[in-house]
């Protein structure tokens, strides 16, 4: 597993709002991290095309494997166990890591 995957993830045991089901998600956990973390930090992708305001479209590609293009869930940040991640889907090219980069100082309130 590594940073800028995605993978598919089972979020059953959801509550309220949260995703359900099995669905890619991409690691935004950065691969020093990984190597001394037994739970991996996640934003949730969906095929529904209804984004919001900070949600990054991905656009299905060769090098994400995506079936159709999807919406990355930023306000979704979570956390699984690793026993949770299925399989690798693929990976997101650099520019949308960039914009992940970009969404996560506004959230945390680092710019």
């Amino acid at each position: 597993m590594k940073y800028g995957e995605i993978w598919t993830v089972v979020f059953t045991g959801s509550v309220g709002h949260e995703f359900a089901k099995d669905r890619p998600a991409l690691i935004i956990e950065s691969d020093n991290q990984l190597k001394i973390d037994n739970v991996i930090t996640i934003m949730p992708l969906t095929s529904k095309n209804k984004n919001f305001c900070d949600d990054i479209i991905i656009a299905k590609s060769d090098l994400n494997n995506l079936y159709c293009d999807s919406v990355l869930k930023v306000h979704h940040i979570q956390s699984f166990d690793r026993s949770r991640f299925i399989r690798k889907i693929g990976v997101v090219e650099n520019e949308v890591m960039d914009k992940i980069k970009q969404y996560l100082k506004k959230h945390f309130g680092i710019i």
